[in-house]
């Protein structure tokens, strides 16, 4: 068999000048891919890990809005013509734009 038959079990020579050019690419790909891992899962610890959080701040409530006595509000929705409130006695209160009290809706057992 000749070094230039296809069926040669012996692989073609390849020159260095490509086989560094590979070394380098698959290096500075590796690297890459490394920072762009790193920065991926920094962004979700910062951005998810205050999610739910004790201490986290809700938005204030519209000063129109007043909740019934004693609740206080666990979340809150503001929409085009609602607000929706759920308070810390599971129920969820639904206000117009003018802060009137439309529905308050039991939730729980």
């Amino acid at each position: 068999m000749t070094p230039s038959d296809p069926t040669s079990p012996e692989p073609a020579a390849v020159s260095l000048p490509e086989v560094r050019f590979l070394k380098i690419l698959v290096t500075v790909l590796t690297a890459v891919m490394i920072f762009g891992l790193v920065a991926v899962i920094g962004l979700l610890v910062t951005r998810l890990g205050s999610v739910g959080a004790p201490g986290t701040a809700l938005p204030a409530l519209p000063s129109r809005i007043a909740l019934p006595d004693g609740m206080k509000a666990e979340a809150v929705t503001v929409a085009k013509e609602f607000t929706i409130v759920v308070t810390d006695r599971d129920s969820v209160l639904l206000f117009r734009p003018d802060g009137t009290l439309v529905r308050a809706v039991p939730i729980g057992e």
